[in-house]
């Protein structure tokens, strides 16, 4: 699992004259904040896969779910790097981050119920689970939805008052 405080640096040729690195608090609120994140995975072919979906964090993991014949769950079972991007589609005002890293099954209960409250408690009772073994059930349906961590390695937090590029690295 990724160590809680990453090694942070600013990357100058990217970033404004004078501009400091985004401190990881201000990207893992960031990420935290998203109602809505886009992931990345590949195809067997190699083919990029991005999907829109929802989030919950906990430390630097984020956490989310997906039907098991859903491209993006078949796609991470053949490869779980992955990269998941939020932010704000303005040039100059708010915070994008790109999470670069490994996605993992989660299926133990305790972890699976904490997740699913976090789940409630940031999207409210339409998004409500209940843990079954070692996946989600949505309460009367017939449906089941795995989950998965992404551990990450690299994040990058791009600011845009000012400009900045920084880069959270992971041991």
């Amino acid at each position: 699992m990724t160590a809680a405080e990453p090694v942070t640096d600013l990357d100058a040729r990217y970033s404004d004259p004078g501009a400091a690195p985004v401190p990881w608090a201000t990207t893992q609120e960031a990420l935290a904040a998203a109602e809505l994140s886009w992931l990345t995975t590949v195809r067997p072919d190699g083919r990029p896969h991005v999907t829109p979906l929802i989030t919950v964090t906990e430390g630097p993991v984020v956490h989310f779910c997906t039907g098991a014949e859903e491209r993006k769950c078949r796609n991470i079972v053949e490869n779980p790097h992955v990269v998941l991007t939020t932010g704000a589609n303005s040039w100059k005002g708010g915070l994008d981050v790109v999470v670069e890293g490994h996605a993992a099954r989660v299926t133990g209960p305790e972890a699976l119920r904490r997740i699913a409250d976090g789940l409630v408690a940031k999207y409210g009772e339409e998004w409500r689970f209940e843990v079954g073994d070692g996946v989600f059930l949505h309460p009367g349906t017939p449906n089941e939805a795995v989950v998965f961590a992404v551990d990450p390695t690299t994040v990058f937090a791009f600011g845009k008052a000012p400009h900045t590029q920084t880069r959270h690295r992971f041991a």
